[in-house]
């Protein structure tokens, strides 16, 4: 068995080789920089939720409404998942060890589900509350005071939230990005109360919190199962379709045109880029110098189609010896 891996520069790495690319991997693929803007965010993060649950529990201890209360639950959570996730990223960043070969960046995927899970959590609180509310009639009061706290930190929220996903893009991180769009869930959790409030202050009509409550608690169960659908998807390495038909499009173009086939094509996500892997099959009389030359070339255009940062492992065989040495692994 031959294994082919390239390092940054795009040279072999004969020791890796040597190694069926363990070592190769051990000290790059899953080796992740620490990045000083994604820290900056996190701790952003964190600073601004302790300061936005103050002001909303200040608006709900005032008012007494249960879409504000739904939005400081929802907050509450909020403040332990960036917690985690702050937590999360640390870990993230270390390079791999004895005990994790492969690095910690799976810990991300952890990091998504548990916050869409304490998402769920509360937004069944929430649920609760409200339709007590409905049930037992609502109390609302300094109506004004409410609006005008619950619409400031809907703005500021939104404009975190928009950084914190921009950031995690750029970076690749899957924490950062998740603690994003939870806190625009928040934000659009604050845009729900403010709805609720401003009918109710318009109308006169005390229902109208309570209603807005539920409406509130029912988008972050959605929010909270995309998140924990997003984080069991990391977990169990499901593939991405589009990325599958993507990389089986290049390879066909990429053998054809060289005279070799491929099978056994693979991708997964690390949590910040694309493990893939496949067997490249070579005409027996090719030489290993030869053989060794194609497969680097295809690993730079599955680079170059993917992504800089994608992991490109390649398995090479001979195709007319292949059906003895795997009898129980046919070619399509």
């Amino acid at each position: 068995m031959t294994l082919s891996c390239r390092d940054r520069t795009g040279e072999r790495n004969e020791a890796a080789e040597i190694a069926s690319c363990g070592g190769f991997l051990y000290d790059i693929t899953m080796s992740v920089t620490p990045s000083s803007s994604a820290r900056i965010a996190m701790r952003l993060s964190v600073l601004a939720g302790i300061v936005f649950l103050v002001i909303k529990s200040a608006a709900y201890l005032k008012t007494g409404s249960m879409a504000i209360l739904g939005d400081t639950v929802e907050s509450v959570v909020h403040l332990i998942a960036v917690g985690f996730a702050a937590y999360s990223l640390r870990l993230a960043e270390k390079p791999a060890d004895d005990q994790h070969l492969y690095g910690h960046t799976k810990v991300s995927f952890f990091s998504a589900g548990f916050e869409g899970a304490l998402i769920i959590m509360a937004a069944l609180y929430i649920l609760y509350e409200a339709i007590q509310a409905l049930l037992t009639g609502p109390e609302v009061s300094s109506l004004a005071v409410g609006i005008g706290m619950t619409l400031t930190v809907m703005i500021l929220n939104g404009l975190l939230g928009w950084h914190l996903i921009r950031t995690g893009r750029q970076h690749r991180s899957l924490i950062l990005e998740a603690n994003g769009y939870h806190v625009l869930t928040d934000s659009l959790t604050s845009a729900g109360a403010l709805t609720g409030l401003l009918l109710t202050y318009s109308t006169g009509w005390l229902y109208w919190d309570a209603v807005f409550a539920l409406l509130i608690a029912l988008n972050i169960i959605v929010s909270g199962m995309k998140l924990v659908r997003r984080s069991v998807g990391g977990l169990m390495d499901t593939a991405d379709p589009n990325l599958q038909r993507q990389l089986e499009a290049l390879l066909t173009r990429e053998t054809e045109r060289r005279g070799i086939r491929f099978h056994k094509l693979r991708h997964r996500y690390l949590g910040h880029a694309y493990a893939v892997d496949v067997h490249l099959l070579f005409p027996d009389d090719m030489s290993i110098r030869d053989a060794h030359r194609i497969a680097t070339e295809i690993e730079r255009a599955v680079d170059d189609a993917v992504d800089p940062s994608a992991v490109v492992y390649t398995h090479l065989e001979a195709i007319e010896d292949h059906a003895r040495v795997h009898p129980t692994s046919p070619l399509p």
